[in-house]
């Protein structure tokens, strides 16, 4: 109050209304900027409130895609472990079954060389009663006559061939080189004498063959043509050579 001049009753009337107005436009700026600052209180609440609610939904989105995240890394977990144990059966099947097939090839070699042997000793008694039974007059039989093949001039055999070869060594021999014949379309085959490391077999032949062409690429064993006729064919194994040679 000491700012006011003095007046003979007091203070200037005119001095102290305008320090009262000049403290109300203080008053009402005051508080217009209380008011401003309430509503941008306000505006920052709700502009909070948004982002806590984008944030709960962010975090959400982020806690499902996680879970989502895990479920498919176990599911990927559990199809790398079926898939492991998946291999480990068929490894396990692959190798029973190359236990099988190795133990029915096995098992078919010692038929066949049972059956061979049979076959042999069958045909070494058939033979002594033919020895011992005279030959029926002008060769008259009752068997089948079977026509016999003879190669033409291409080397190309066709029907019943007779064929001898040695010496072997062993029954094994013998079963691998009738595999070789028997990949020749040949509808019969068998053993019809082995004997001192020679065997003849008899087979049918349905189509013309280039047999000893057929038997150079097929057969196992070297050998060398001694005769071919109309009714046999005579094959030497060649012990002296290398497996690299065949016939010629």
């Amino acid at each position: 109050m000491g700012g006011f001049k003095r007046a003979l009753f007091g203070y200037r009337r005119r001095d102290v209304d305008a320090a009262i107005s000049t403290r109300d436009t203080r008053v009402w700026a005051l508080e217009r900027d209380v008011e401003d600052a309430r509503q941008g209180r306000d505006r920052a609440s709700e502009a909070v409130a948004e982002a806590e609610q984008e944030l709960a939904a962010l975090s959400g989105m982020v806690i499902e895609r996680e879970r989502v995240i895990h479920s498919l890394g176990r599911r990927l977990q559990e199809a790398e472990e079926r898939h492991d144990r998946s291999i480990a059966s068929l490894e396990a099947v692959a190798s029973r079954l190359d236990d099988v097939q190795s133990q029915a090839r096995g098992q078919a070699t010692r038929i066949r060389m049972k059956a061979l042997r049979e076959a042999v000793e069958v045909s070494r008694r058939a033979q002594e009663l033919a020895d011992a039974q005279p030959t029926a007059a002008n060769g008259s039989g009752t068997g089948p006559v079977l026509r016999e093949a003879s190669p033409d001039s291409d080397g190309l055999f066709e029907g019943q061939v007779r064929l001898e070869i040695g010496p072997l060594g062993d029954f094994s021999q013998l079963v691998s080189f009738e595999d070789a014949v028997g990949q020749l379309g040949i509808s019969e085959i068998s053993v019809e004498r082995f004997s001192e490391g020679r065997a003849t077999l008899s087979m049918r032949l349905d189509e013309p063959v280039e047999l000893l062409r057929e038997l150079e690429e097929r057969s196992p064993l070297d050998f060398r043509v001694r005769r071919t006729s109309g009714d046999d064919l005579v094959l030497d194994v060649d012990e002296d050579e290398g497996p690299e040679q065949h016939a010629a």
